[in-house]
């Protein structure tokens, strides 16, 4: 039975560090309240480690729980729907340990679209560039994620390809009701876990509202080795759920997203970028276009290829 306006937070973790601590910290005085925080952590010594006489704030503290698994235990998809299912609130937040909110006000301006418009499913936050991100990340996060709000429906999949299911569970709010008619999260996927929730929720005739006024700070200067992984991965969860992403390309956004960022370091006068940023962009469209091909790959190189080994050996 889930209640009235109430929202619970869900964060998986793995080798947690301070920037946790601040996202939960930044949570206890938000301006909506938070019923419960449930952290979901893999690796129980890390987590420890970290906690070792550290006391966190009563507002934190006293609604927060913790429960640890083992990294052979945990899945993109399955480890987020068997956190939810502890949930019984009206609405939850999914975030993950190095989203750091900007203001207080984050999960009130994360909600607001949910409570005044009942065909919203899911609201998803802008990532700003972390401290300490590099130019190109810097565009990336502003392509991706523009100031300006917008909300997307089964219209849009014609216009917007695969950029209609967008979604990210870096920071984004769910309807409990919708969720559960939607099947919930994927017991099973390497990746993409959010979009693919997103296309069944939308495919029942739900909307998904990008918030822009809901902020996080999220970067990440991936080299190119962690890119290649990270973008082989994607591409395998796109392979494994054919009635999502069947016959809609990403190809063309990522072609524009290049073709913008290299205009926009040439306009910064920092072109002494380009050829690293041109380097990393093959490794993505290289881990890509081998994840495609994924099933012709022996299971061993598959494991060294991807950024989740673990997600090979329980297959």
């Amino acid at each position: 039975m889930t209640g009235i306006g109430t929202v619970d937070v869900i964060i998986p973790t793995y080798k947690p560090d301070e920037g946790f601590i601040r996202c939960l910290e930044l949570l206890g005085v938000q301006t909506y309240p938070i019923s419960h925080i449930y952290v979901i952590n893999t690796g129980q010594e890390y987590y420890d480690a970290l906690m070792s006489n550290r006391s966190l704030p009563h507002s934190v503290r006293d609604i927060t729980s913790v429960v640890h698994i083992t990294a052979e235990e945990f899945d993109h998809g399955g480890t987020r729907r068997a956190a939810v299912e502890r949930s019984g609130a009206e609405f939850f937040v999914m975030m993950t340990q190095d989203a750091l909110p900007a203001d207080e006000t984050l999960i009130e301006k994360l909600i607001a679209p949910l409570e005044l418009d009942d065909h919203i499913a899911v609201s998803y936050a802008r990532q700003l560039p972390a401290t300490g991100a590099s130019e190109t990340e810097r565009y990336i996060r502003g392509f991706n994620y523009p100031p300006q709000s917008a909300v997307k429906s089964s219209q849009d999949v014609y216009t917007l390809g695969v950029k209609a299911y967008f979604c990210s569970n870096v920071c984004a709010a769910y309807r409990r009701a919708y969720y559960d008619e939607a099947g919930g999260f994927a017991d099973r996927t390497i990746f993409n876990e959010d979009m693919i929730l997103a296309a069944g929720l939308v495919k029942k005739g739900y909307s998904i509202s990008y918030t822009a006024e809901a902020r996080v700070y999220h970067s990440h200067n991936y080299n190119c080795r962690q890119q290649f992984k990270r973008n082989f991965d994607l591409a395998v969860s796109q392979t494994e759920h054919p009635e999502v992403f069947a016959g809609l390309s990403s190809e063309s956004e990522g072609k524009r997203m290049v073709k913008g960022c290299i205009e926009h370091l040439m306009s910064r006068h920092r072109a002494y970028l380009i050829p690293g940023f041109i380097l990393n962009c093959a490794a993505r469209f290289a881990g890509y276009r081998l994840g495609r091909k994924y099933k012709l790959i022996p299971a061993g190189l598959r494991r060294r290829l991807s950024s989740q080994p673990s997600y090979w050996r329980q297959r």
